[in-house]
């Protein structure tokens, strides 16, 4: 426990910092600032009583009452028990992150993450609110372990967010629509790799957003994709990503080969079935000074269990 006179000049600094104009913008909410009362009066602080969330919110308090060993700790705790949650969470984890240099673990957490399994952020639960600097990088990765036409798919979800106001239904796009689409997609579109598609799914999934694609970009892909089989990549043109997990060995990548002979149509039925498929495509987130801070708080470490916190 903290001695009396200890506790008369937190007070006596949380009053200054309330009028101090250099702190005026921190924000605390106050149950998060009684559980970090508690734990600098009792010395303890038990994690696994918290939702993660709230573990987010006590590090960002922490910092900004620079309680640095706390932020060591905190941090270490995220990346050792909640990956799980962070995942699924990652636009938070990521701008919290990254709001200041005191969370050095979580930005190379978040990095790390980015660059080899940039599949995972597709996939979390905030996916959708993610800067557009970072879902670059992302579709940019030659590490993404989904299919591109998924990768397409998730661009699209990204941009339609943007624009609240478009419908999931682009057969009911206006031309102002499909602009707007095009204006919040732009910087994105140059790093989709269309030529890893199979003609179907450039059928299905892109022809639909060809008022997206810049007039040379949509008139190659058209030539590229029309003559070829539905389940076929312009393999002259393909840039694949990282391989999948497993790989085949020449022999069955030989039995796929002949399996694929007897179930190839004819060049004319192709282009006729691809004309078709076409045609029918419609046009149109109680601070104290900051010496203040430092003198008062002493020592803080995790002990063994990594469940609570005890002062020295």
């Amino acid at each position: 426990m903290v001695d009396n006179e200890f506790l008369k000049k937190l007070s006596q600094n949380l009053l200054k910092t309330l009028n101090d104009d250099e702190y005026s913008d921190i924000t605390i909410e106050v149950e998060i600032f009684h559980i970090i009362l508690r734990y600098i009066y009792g010395g303890k602080l038990s994690l696994e009583e918290y939702d993660t969330s709230d573990i987010v919110k006590i590090l960002v308090a922490a910092n900004e009452l620079c309680l640095q060993e706390l932020v060591t700790h905190l941090q270490s705790f995220l990346i050792k028990n909640k990956t799980d949650w962070m995942e699924k969470n990652f636009n938070l984890t990521y701008q919290t992150s990254f709001e200041n240099n005191s969370f050095l673990e979580l930005q190379e957490y978040c990095t790390n993450l980015i660059s080899e399994y940039p599949d995972k952020i597709l996939e979390s639960l905030d996916f959708s609110t993610i800067p557009e600097n970072l879902l670059i990088s992302i579709i940019q990765s030659d590490n993404l372990q989904i299919d591109e036409v998924q990768i397409w798919e998730h661009v699209l979800k990204w941009g339609l967010a943007q624009n609240p106001g478009l419908s999931s239904d682009h057969s009911t796009y206006s031309k102002d629509d499909f602009i707007s689409l095009k204006n919040t997609l732009q910087r994105c579109i140059p790093f989709i790799r269309f030529y890893n598609l199979t003609s179907k799914d450039f059928a299905d999934k892109v022809l639909p957003y060809k008022k997206v694609l810049s007039k040379e970009l949509y008139t190659d892909l058209l030539k590229t994709f029309l003559y070829l089989h539905p389940n076929s990549k312009p393999s002259e043109k393909s840039k694949p990503r990282m391989t999948k997990k497993y790989s085949q060995t020449n022999s069955e990548n030989k039995q796929i080969k002949q399996s694929h002979i007897g179930s190839l149509i004819s060049h004319d039925s192709r282009r006729n079935n691809v004309k078709k498929i076409i045609a029918d495509i419609s046009d149109e987130e109680y601070p104290m000074s900051h010496e203040s801070r430092r003198n008062n708080v002493k020592k803080i470490i995790p002990d063994k269990s990594n469940k609570e916190f005890e002062r020295l």
